[in-house]
């Protein structure tokens, strides 16, 4: 049980994680949150949970942010 939860508490990082890589990315490209959000086709309020941390994109959405970031989804999950 302990390592269950040790796994739980180590997953719910990740979100967080991807979304400092993200931010930094669309920074380094120049892109606002709404510029990179409309590109996606999300809202730029989904597109600043995503940078929080506070929501993990799908898969689908990972590939349209990592296609316009110029990156693969490898690179954005470091």
């Amino acid at each position: 049980m302990a390592l269950n939860n040790e796994r739980m508490r180590k997953n719910a990082k990740l979100p967080k994680l991807l979304g400092r890589r993200i931010k930094k990315l669309r920074k380094d490209t120049d892109f606002s949150q709404e510029d990179l959000a409309h590109k996606v086709g999300i809202s730029r309020v989904y597109m600043g949970y995503i940078e929080q941390g506070r929501y993990a994109p799908s898969l689908s959405v990972l590939g349209k942010i990592a296609k316009n970031l110029k990156v693969s989804i490898k690179e954005l999950l470091g």
